[in-house]
């Protein structure tokens, strides 16, 4: 069998030696040492040689296998380096280098960014909430009865178990006051969710940002003044802004915002911008029934809650016509806001 090992070695090297590229190198390698290759059966054959022929025989196979393998390396090694020198050849370093683009945060994202900045310097927190609601954190505890259009099936995303997608961020407030005790200032940013028909300026899913405060001492004041020193910060100084009698079922008494600036639109025309309204006591007794504490008697706290759509609020500020242009990713469109 030594002869028959020393025939091998030589056969092998040779193969190596010979292999022109990687895949020619591995079929060397499975015949030598695969599970069916030479090294393997010859291994295989040593239980018929004499007991006595056996160790000798084994050495000599392990050295084998030993110099083979380290052939196939070596040789595996000076393949790839060859073909990175032929990759390399093909490079010329004296053309110019193809430049790169700086990815840049979306137009929604970066007024939603600069919008939780103002509200943070007036002492409100970061609040975040699911986007699959129970229909008591969406409506009940708002004080929106079960024959209120908005818990229409065909207004509202139902899932199957009988939850839904939020319709509003006024669910994380629900979900703050469960949790946490007054005083609470607060804003909510998210997406939300409306069976909408996709038009020029509507979408299924838009993006909400909504506030609480509440607090033994809270007034219309208060969120007045809010409200105006955060759209006069976002808009200028010259911001103008008015508030006109309105109705939602968790706030009373409610008001629609209308804001008049040099940015929007040369502030010629008034704009209605946003919802608010002092918190209705019903939605702290609500509250306060699920705690199952006082913590939100309505005879002892008072609040005031505000919302308003960023896709609506950046259309006007960046002159967008049409809202689906937020969501089509165009970087032609979007290119236009890197800063």
């Amino acid at each position: 069998m030594r002869e028959e090992l020393s025939a091998l070695r030589e056969e092998a090297l040779r193969d190596i030696a010979a292999a022109a590229d990687l895949t020619a190198l591995e079929r060397v390698r499975v015949a030598c040492t695969g599970r069916s290759g030479r090294l393997t059966q010859a291994g295989e054959r040593m239980r018929h040689l004499p007991k006595e022929e056996r160790p000798e025989t084994g050495k000599l196979l392990h050295a084998l296998r030993g110099e083979i393998t380290g052939a196939l390396d070596a040789r595996l090694s000076e393949l790839r380096a060859a073909a990175e020198e032929a990759e390399m050849s093909a490079v010329d370093p004296t053309l110019p280098g193809t430049a790169s683009v700086a990815g840049a945060m979306h137009p929604l994202q970066q007024l939603q960014k600069q919008a939780v900045e103002i509200f943070r310097r007036m002492g409100f927190a970061l609040a975040e909430g699911p986007d699959i609601e129970t229909e008591w954190h969406c409506f009940d505890a708002l004080n929106t009865p079960p024959d209120h259009p908005a818990r229409n099936e065909q207004d509202t995303f139902y899932l199957p178990d009988g939850r839904l997608l939020r319709t509003h961020t006024s669910t994380v407030q629900i979900r703050t006051m469960e949790t946490q005790a007054p005083p609470v200032r607060i804003i909510a940013p998210g997406a939300a969710y409306r069976r909408d028909e996709v038009d020029a300026t509507h979408l299924a899913q838009f993006t909400q940002m909504e506030g609480l405060y509440v607090d033994e001492d809270v007034t219309l004041g208060d969120l007045k003044g809010t409200l105006e020193y955060f759209f006069r910060e976002l808009f200028g100084p010259d911001t103008k802004v008015r508030f006109r009698p309105h109705f939602f079922p968790f706030t009373e008494p409610s008001y629609e915002l209308d804001v008049r600036a040099a940015a929007l639109g040369g502030g010629e025309r008034w704009l209605e911008l946003a919802g608010c309204g002092m918190v209705d006591p019903a939605v702290f007794e609500r509250v306060s029934e699920r705690r199952g504490d006082d913590a939100y008697d309505p005879r002892r706290v008072r609040g005031f809650a505000f919302g308003f759509g960023l896709e609506r609020l950046a259309m006007i500020l960046f002159g967008v016509p049409d809202i689906r242009m937020f969501v089509e990713n165009d970087q032609r469109f979007l290119s236009q806001f890197v800063r």
